[in-house]
């Protein structure tokens, strides 16, 4: 007997920006699996009788190891439960979608993805800004701010990441900030450009620090705080009434 995984993107963390049929597989769940950013309220929509198992990976705190997030899958799944595996933002950017895949198909485990609203994109809403703007940003990219030791990528295009017309949002990169500013003012980007840090975005400890890479980077050297965090630049940044 084999059960069925729903992988759910659950968004920013309010509870109200879920999708219905997210709402729906929660409520129908035999087990949820959930990471640190997709706790709290999201969690209420769950029946009383689901197993809860938080399977979240934080920097610098003990988590549990990926491929034993897998086999947790595959295990309840072989149960014949429903089971929800619910990530933060939406699974499929930087959220170790494809390897959880990978499990569930070697298992012969049908499963669907849900997605939800980016980051990203709620960041850039919450500071009341468009993710690209007309005639000045005429692309957007995500990038990880760390790789899988915690330090930043040795491999980043750093001439795409410089590119003062395209809009650019680094995931998980308080840390790395100030090592990715040098590098991408060594390739041209000046230090002035606008950036916009957004930390715990849709949550009640929403804080939105507007300001130049130059400076924040200058800051996160002095502190970085242990609140999940966005950082966006480039034209998208720019703020007409301030």
């Amino acid at each position: 007997m084999s059960g069925f995984v729903s992988f759910i993107g659950s968004g920013p963390g309010d509870p109200e920006l879920l999708t219905l049929k997210a709402v729906d597989r929660m409520q129908k769940a035999d087990a949820v699996l959930f990471d640190d950013l997709s706790s709290g309220p999201i969690l209420s929509h769950a029946r009383d009788d689901t197993d809860l198992v938080g399977v979240g990976k934080r920097a610098g705190r003990p988590s549990p190891k990926q491929d034993h997030v897998s086999r947790l899958l595959v295990d309840y799944a072989k149960t014949g439960a429903r089971v929800v595996r619910l990530k933060s933002g939406d699974g499929g950017l930087f959220g170790r979608l494809e390897e959880e895949l990978v499990a569930l198909r070697a298992a012969g485990i049908d499963y669907e993805i849900i997605p939800g609203i980016p980051s990203a994109v709620a960041a850039a809403a919450a500071a009341g800004i468009p993710l690209t703007r007309r005639l000045t940003a005429r692309r957007v990219q995500f990038v990880t701010g760390h790789d899988v030791s915690g330090k930043l990528p040795e491999d980043l295009n750093l001439p795409a990441l410089a590119d003062p017309d395209a809009t650019t949002v680094v995931f998980m990169g308080k840390r790395t900030f100030p090592l990715l500013v040098k590098a991408l003012h060594d390739h041209g980007l000046p230090l002035e450009t606008p950036a916009l840090m957004a930390e715990s975005v849709s949550t009640p400890d929403q804080s939105l620090h507007r300001a130049t890479i130059g400076a924040l980077s200058e800051k996160l050297e002095a502190e970085i705080g242990t609140a999940p965090a966005l950082i966006l630049y480039g034209p998208l940044a720019e703020f007409d009434d301030v």
